[in-house]
């Protein structure tokens, strides 16, 4: 079943004249959209790729450009053991790396495929790693630069207070450039590793916290820099200036060769959020050329709360994406989430950012972050609701200052999933689009943007015209400048929509 649809918004005239969009419906897949993993490759010899696991069937779909189907490919070599597949694309092939188990021994490999999905190299084998009978088999976490010109793939150990990480750097086509091993002391219940991210030129950063126990803020912060053929991590500290924090996120600027670290901070331990703090470390001098704490004022409390005092307004706020600007500055977007079990303990940001997130085996550690590789049904709860309200954007300088701030209202929940929840961006003629589900029972989705100047504009929303289609916008993949592939379910089943706007 095929769907095309065209959306012209009459009466609506904007600086550009009448906006129209298209939106192109695949065919849906069998099978229960709860049960089946997927990744939007990307858009490879003008032909849209999209990867599904559906237990142990793995397959790649190969459309059009008015998503047809052109074929569905099988992928039959990999060993039916295999826990975890990642992507790189580039214009015209794209790499599959994939980890399997034989016995107890874990196998990473890597594949080169065309815009076919026929194999232009074999497999070939990265690394093994021997584990315990009782220890996670997703091992292995990659990493790909910005301009996609070097490849990372790394594993860490932490067994017996000690941090044990190797690092596998290669360029585009898959030659190893070098390997390092680095060890240090660790204690899982006081600290934590994370936002693991690759530079351009190959070099690995990634932040490192320390607390005074498991569930509280953390109360030192510092950046780890290692740089190609360097067998040791350099540990620079950031000043906290005896503050508290939580939710650290670090991105890097290639153009200007920073690292951007922000995160919201507290007064005291366990308060409630005081505003955001922003490091930017500059590569070249080796240190930071910005430290800026910005406390949110009451206005902003006050639009950006949905009940309660003032002084909470943020404190379910999460930093979700940070948008770099040619400048030097940048934009930061964060949300409002929370979740409500019933009949158990009530919402808790400490257990929602220490729980899931750090591993509590004390053996392997797996950066979830590092693909697409989305179980939209793995952590489904028939007594769970969650919640997606409010975002956050701020306009960030380049010595960062806050330069100006807007609140774009939402209001989401669901039972069971949050497959549909959140929203997406698209940056497109210079604003930044942001589009999120208001209203499934209509199946509509918002679309409002910022202009450069932090003006908020409410465009046409996007609505599909026939029944049984549910958008999943915050799991949606921009692959051209004007085209983003948005999953959906129809009926309960799995699709994709190319939305050209």
């Amino acid at each position: 079943m095929k769907r095309f649809i065209l959306f012209i918004f009459s009466g609506l005239i904007m600086a550009g004249g009448l906006t129209a969009q298209t939106i192109r419906f695949s065919d849906v897949d069998r099978g229960n959209v709860d049960d089946v993993n997927f990744d939007i490759i990307g858009k490879v010899n003008n032909r849209i790729l999209v990867y599904r696991n559906l237990r142990s069937n793995h397959s790649i779909s190969i459309y059009d450009n008015g998503m047809k189907t052109i074929k569905k490919v099988d992928l039959d070599f990999i060993p039916s053991r295999t826990h975890n597949i990642d992507f790189v694309a580039y214009p015209d092939f794209f790499y599959m790396i994939y980890q399997y188990q034989k016995n107890n021994i874990i196998h990473c490999l890597a594949v080169k495929m065309n815009e076919n999905v026929e194999r232009m190299t074999e497999p070939v084998e990265i690394d093994t790693t021997r584990i315990p009978v009782m220890t996670d088999n997703k091992i292995y976490s990659l990493l790909n630069s910005e301009d996609r010109q070097r490849i990372m793939l790394f594993k860490i150990q932490t067994r017996y207070q000690r941090f044990d990480m190797v690092t596998f750097l290669f360029d585009k086509d898959f030659k190893l450039l070098d390997k390092s091993r680095n060890v240090a002391d660790y204690n899982e219940r006081r600290e934590s590793y994370d936002n693991f991210s690759l530079a351009n030129d190959g070099t690995l950063v990634f932040t490192h916290e320390r607390k005074s126990a498991f569930r509280d803020n953390s109360s030192g912060l510092a950046l780890m820099i290692k740089a190609p053929g360097k067998d040791q991590f350099t540990d620079q500290p950031i000043n906290l200036e005896e503050r508290y924090v939580d939710n650290v996120k670090i991105k890097i600027d290639n153009l200007n060769k920073r690292y951007i670290i922000n995160t919201f901070y507290y007064k005291k331990n366990r308060g409630s959020i005081e505003g955001l703090f922003v490091c930017i470390w500059d590569k070249e001098n080796a240190g930071p050329v910005a430290s800026q704490f910005t406390e949110f004022d009451d206005v902003l409390r006050d639009e950006a709360k949905r009940s309660g005092q003032l002084r909470f307004a943020f404190d379910n706020f999460f930093i979700r994406q940070i948008i770099v600007k040619k400048d030097g500055g940048f934009i930061l977007t964060a949300e409002d989430y929370t979740s409500e079990t019933r009949g158990g303990t009530n919402w808790n940001r400490y257990d929602y950012l220490y729980s899931p997130y750090y591993p509590s085996s004390g053996y392997y550690y797996y950066n979830p972050y590092s693909g697409y590789y989305r179980p939209l049904g793995s952590f489904s709860n028939q007594s769970t609701r969650y919640y997606y309200e409010n975002i956050l954007v701020l306009s960030v300088s380049r010595s960062g200052k806050v330069e100006w701030n807007k609140i774009i209202q939402k209001d989401q929940f669901d039972d069971i999933t949050d497959s549909f929840l959140s929203f997406s961006t698209m940056t497109m003629e210079g604003e930044i689009h942001f589009l999120f589900n208001n209203d499934r029972r209509n199946q509509i989705i918002t679309d409002q943007s910022i202009t450069p100047n932090g003006t908020l504009k409410r465009n046409p929303t996007l609505k599909s015209q026939e029944k049984g289609y549910e958008f999943m916008p915050g799991l949606s993949k921009q692959v051209g400048a004007n085209q983003l592939i948005i999953p959906c379910s129809y009926r309960g089943s799995l699709c994709f929509a190319k939305i050209d706007f």
